[in-house]
């Protein structure tokens, strides 16, 4: 499904062929199985850590096939920080790495810099570190929307957009690391999922930004006729051939969340400055081998266990063993200054009061406390109904 009435996706690994009188026919070329095979049994955590530590050097290498230099989008996180150790072991050489950082906003911290430097220099790469004030990030929002598919609410969109202008300039290829969090059970969602005996309610307790009574606040009555999410999981949940709880959530993450969420948000962002992004770690090898392992394997010590492992020998354990980081843009989780004004121009256009999604009594709720209305995972209340209305408005849809 789409926000558009009568427009479609094809479905995840699918070709469509339509024919010269119009009809169509429809075919999945590949499908990922969720837990163990035959055989598995026998292996020990050693053979995952070194199956996995091959499949990675292959995804990253194969990477690296261009008619012009691949650079890398250095977090300063686990998983890009990974890929550069990965190409530097691999004596891959002139490498160059791109960071971005906001400014900061009370005690929340706009960059990682002290991150990304610490691998840029251990790996020798030719760093670039790309600073966004305040006034360049709002005037770039409208371009972030523009360029977004669908209505994206993460913070990051504007993150990856300014990313990929500067980083254009210098390479048109990147790796990135987009997807570990979903294959490996990097989320803090994953380990309750192991002890679970309602996945539903827990799920839906742990991943949803709002639950239902708050919906039926926000929204429209024409808009709430069900719990819509919480049927969604329950039907996927049903549907998937995983046996176990933390199984299918890992598949959800990985079929739904990951393609309409991470993925397509850098890919939006990138190619907007005809930038093209490619990700390692969702070579189709490197999926099928992560929903094989082991689940405790994957959620031990805080997430990712299996991943950690295999980058003890090529990765400083400052970056293995930090607290997991997210692409921090403080400006859109306080929405102040030039950031609240966009928000309650947007908000307040004649078209967007004459939509009717939302109930104008929550949207003003919203206003009156931009920053004390946030959701359980840290996410502006107010930015996500902005940038849906600001969405709509970019594409002229009425």
């Amino acid at each position: 499904m789409t926000i558009l009435n009568g427009v479609r996706r094809l479905p995840a690994a699918t070709l469509m062929v339509i024919e010269p009188d119009g009809s169509c026919r429809q075919h999945r070329y590949w499908k990922v199985h969720f837990g163990s095979q035959q055989g598995d049994e026998r292996l020990t955590e050693t053979d995952w850590r070194d199956a996995l530590s091959d499949v990675l050097a292959k995804a990253v290498e194969r990477r690296q096939i261009a008619d012009v230099p691949v650079g890398v989008l250095l977090s300063g996180g686990l998983d890009s920080s990974l890929i550069v150790a990965l190409l530097a072991r691999a004596r891959r050489t002139s490498l160059e790495t791109f960071s971005i950082g906001f400014e900061s906003i009370d005690d929340v911290k706009g960059d990682e810099f002290g991150y990304s430097d610490l691998i840029a220099d251990q790996f020798h790469t030719t760093h670039h570190r790309i600073e966004v004030g305040s006034n360049r990030a709002v005037d770039a929002l409208p371009g972030v929307i523009s360029a977004m598919s669908e209505p994206m609410m993460s913070h990051d969109a504007i993150g990856f957009y300014l990313l990929g202008e500067e980083v254009s300039r210098d390479v048109k290829v990147v790796q990135c690391g987009q997807g570990a969090d979903e294959i490996f059970a990097g989320y803090h969602w994953h380990a309750p999922m192991m002890e679970t005996a309602d996945a539903l309610s827990d799920y839906s307790r742990l991943y949803f930004d709002r639950d239902h009574a708050e919906m039926k606040e926000a929204l429209h009555p024409d808009y709430v006729n069900g719990d819509y999410s919480r049927c969604f999981v329950e039907k996927f949940f049903a549907d998937s051939t995983a046996a176990t709880p933390i199984d299918k959530v890992l598949h959800l993450d990985t079929e739904i969340m990951l393609v309409d969420d991470p993925v397509k948000r850098v890919d939006n962002m990138t190619m907007a400055w005809g930038l093209e992004a490619r990700v390692p770690f969702l070579d189709h090898e490197v999926v099928e081998l992560a929903a094989r392992v082991p689940s405790e394997l994957k959620v031990r010590n805080g997430g990712k266990h299996i991943l950690k492992d295999a980058s003890r020998d090529i990765v400083p354990s400052e970056i293995i063993d930090r607290r997991k980081g997210y692409f921090p843009v403080p400006g859109l989780r306080y929405l102040r200054g030039p950031f609240l004004d966009f928000v309650r121009d947007v908000l307040n256009e004649p078209v967007g009061r004459q939509r009717d999604i939302f109930n104008r009594s929550y949207v003003d709720r919203l206003l009156a406390d931009p920053e004390g209305e946030l959701t359980p995972k840290g996410h502006s209340k107010l930015w996500q109904v902005a940038v849906l209305e600001a969405w709509l408005q970019s594409h002229d849809i009425n």
